[in-house]
């Protein structure tokens, strides 16, 4: 596959990826709730919201990190960063559709971060640190 076509779609999945992301900590009751029982107390609600926004809030500094590598040029032209990144992203963006539209359990949205989020960043910072050496 030709870079020239990577860079586009890396991009479009990013975005759509972070949409999602901002979409849900946006509406994120709905998923709260799913996560507890029936009969819930406040303090389960709150412990389960603080949970939520904190994988999220992560989520979102990770994105920064690669955004950031990717907009100064670092990682943009990079195939393989550009390969599991668009695939990474592309992957992301449909579970977190399901997670959102069908209110799957908090427990899941870990699962997501750690398959689809982490594995990016840490590749665009290896790609940073071994062009500063």
């Amino acid at each position: 596959m030709r870079m020239e076509c990577l860079v586009p779609a890396r991009f479009l999945t990013i975005i759509a990826h972070l949409v999602i992301v901002i979409t849900i900590f946006w509406s994120r009751d709905n998923n709260v709730k799913a996560c507890l029982p029936l009969e819930f107390t406040q303090e389960q609600y709150d412990t389960e919201d603080r949970k939520l926004v904190v994988a999220l809030s992560v989520t979102l500094g990770l994105f920064a990190v690669e955004l950031a590598g990717f907009f100064s040029g670092v990682s943009m032209f990079n195939s393989s960063q550009g390969l599991l990144s668009t695939g990474a992203h592309a992957s992301a963006s449909v579970a977190l559709l399901f997670f959102l539209f069908e209110q799957w359990e908090c427990d899941i949205y870990w699962w997501i971060f750690a398959i689809c989020s982490i594995s990016c960043p840490l590749l665009c910072i290896r790609i940073f640190v071994f062009l500063c050496v």
